[in-house]
């Protein structure tokens, strides 16, 4: 795993060095809703984009999000590193796809599920969706979109959830700035 992670690395890094027509830098925030969680909540985090001719470009970011299933006995926290590409039929309209490499923790409540141990996972999902990327100003842009997320965590071992499900789609907004 570490190794496609660095992989992937040098490729963005490489890919920005290749004659790209932007790299961009900056913050995020999105909302986010997994179908078996007990509620949708926030998560934050940055993102790196590299615009490497006018209809290709990729994406890398990593966020922190959180939630909570079986009314809260079960808490998931995730850092997802995120590697998605882009391809923009218009030049502020793009299409998303990419995967994503989950490091999670799960917590049981120790007083509703004592038998269980907290424990430390990491999945990779993939995803795909797509957003928009306004220009407003010389060296700033805007950007929102949509993407589902399929990852699937492994639950059996909590009695009753059979239909639990982690998949889940995430609304981002965030501020690019061009370097």
């Amino acid at each position: 795993m570490k190794k496609l992670l660095l992989v992937t690395g040098l490729i963005v890094l490489m890919s920005a060095q290749a004659g790209a027509q932007s790299i961009c830098l900056g913050p995020q925030i999105g909302y986010y809703k997994a179908r078996g969680a007990d509620e949708g909540d926030f998560m934050y985090g940055g993102a790196l984009r590299v615009k490497l001719m006018p209809m290709i470009g990729i994406e890398a970011s990593i966020n922190y999000r959180q939630e909570k299933y079986g009314d809260d006995a079960v808490t998931v926290r995730s850092w997802p590193v995120m590697v998605t590409g882009l391809i923009y039929p218009v030049p502020m309209v793009y299409g998303a796809m990419g995967f994503g490499w989950y490091n999670t923790t799960i917590d049981y409540d120790q007083s509703l599920l004592p038998i269980l141990e907290d424990n430390t996972v990491q999945k990779i999902g993939w995803h795909f969706g797509g957003g928009v990327e306004l220009p407003v100003g010389e060296n700033v842009k805007l950007t929102g979109d949509i993407r589902y997320v399929f990852l699937d965590y492994d639950f059996e071992a909590i009695p009753g959830s059979d239909d639990l499900d982690s998949n889940f789609y995430v609304i981002t907004a965030g501020v690019l700035f061009e370097l």
